[in-house]
């Protein structure tokens, strides 16, 4: 004969849910007030398709904050940054990331003069060979400030870094003070942060970005933050469509004024030379598609393959003199850039300018004495 189930009374019932309430409450206490907002932010994002509700912009920063500032554990930032790639951020998302980035990196300044910034994947290159320092450095020399940022080899692609490919020339960014960066950026028109020196709180993201196995969203601030504070053109990589739209409203909330957002090799904002290359400006909160044919300026060609940091030295020295492999890629890429930083009405301009920093060893003048 079956026996009738035992029940509870309303009084042991309340005892009950007021013990597990006081061990729940506990729980948080000893979670840290940071660690239990950081939670309900993870709810937001990661709730699933129909209950997600994604975060205001000011919540995105407060989350980008409690990361930086060590707040959140390497487990929740783990399924924040994965939860928010499966769900995919909304540019207002970004905006407030980047204003949390704004907030807490380091700051470069040049007063009274228009910068040119590149933002470019900081896991780097594997397959092409970049071309962005050699074309900083002439930009540079043409006398254009240039403000870039990198880290040290990082997830998910382990590529070769902005601060590797500039130490194979000589000039060495890592170790050096911000105050140093500063100084270099006044003299010579040159700067490059690197993240572990002035940036350390954003490292503590990465172990959990190697643990994921995924680029996540927070990757896209590499792309659309820049050290620089002032006036200047930011010029951003991408890959894939949907992320240059989200970049375009996410740098308009933010404020940004002139941005260029180039489709280049791996990324990178270098263009090839074996296709055309898609760009775009965004000035002023209107957006004007520009294609450019390297076809049509006899500069097509492939591209030089990724060999090794030694081979590319080789490759890079010989291109400031005009010769070797990267010669024609780099004419195409500074010509462009001299054209699309309002320095000449045409961009056949642009590219006799090229031939003619590279004719008189500009570029490798300033190499010379950055590397000093």
């Amino acid at each position: 004969m079956l026996q009738p189930l035992p029940t509870s009374s309303p009084t042991a019932d309340a005892a009950h849910a007021d013990a597990g309430e006081a061990r729940r409450l506990q729980r948080l206490q000893a979670l840290g007030v940071g660690r239990v907002r950081f939670r309900e932010l993870i709810a937001k994002v990661g709730s699933g398709e129909h209950t997600s509700t994604g975060l205001s912009r000011a919540e995105a920063g407060e989350a980008m904050d409690l990361m930086l500032e060590g707040q959140a554990s390497d487990a929740q930032m783990g399924a924040f940054l994965i939860a928010h790639r499966i769900r995919r951020p909304l540019p207002m998302e970004l905006a407030g990331m980047l204003d949390s980035y704004r907030a807490h990196g380091p700051v470069l300044e040049t007063p009274g003069r228009r910068a040119l910034c590149f933002g470019v994947p900081y896991d780097g290159r594997s397959r092409t060979a970049p071309l962005l320092p050699l074309v900083a450095v002439l930009l540079a020399s043409a006398g254009l400030p240039v403000v870039l940022h990198g880290g040290d080899p990082m997830p998910v692609k382990f590529g070769v870094t902005l601060a590797e490919l500039f130490a194979a020339i000589g000039i060495d960014w890592r170790g050096r003070p911000l105050a140093a960066l500063q100084q270099g950026l006044q003299e010579h028109n040159l700067a490059l942060t690197h993240q572990p020196d002035h940036f350390p709180s954003a490292e503590r993201l990465l172990p959990a970005r190697d643990e994921i196995g995924k680029r996540p969203p927070v990757a896209s601030l590499e792309l659309l933050w820049t050290p620089h504070r002032g006036e200047h053109l930011l010029v951003s990589g991408f890959v894939h469509p949907p992320t240059e739209k989200r970049a375009w409203e996410a740098l308009t909330a933010a404020e940004e004024t002139d941005v260029l957002t180039v489709k280049g090799l791996e990324g990178s904002t270098d263009l090839p030379t074996s296709r055309a290359g898609i760009t775009a400006r965004l000035r002023g909160g209107e957006m004007k598609r520009i294609l450019l044919h390297p076809r049509d300026h006899g500069l097509h060609g492939e591209e030089t393959p990724w060999q090794n940091l030694e081979e590319w030295g080789q490759q890079a020295l010989a291109a400031l003199q005009g010769e070797g492999p990267l010669s024609r890629a780099l004419i195409w890429n500074l010509g462009a850039n001299l054209w699309l930083a309002d320095q000449f009405e045409t961009l056949d301009s642009g590219l006799d300018q090229a031939r003619a920093l590279l004719a008189a060893r500009c570029g490798e003048r300033l190499r010379q004495a950055l590397a000093r």
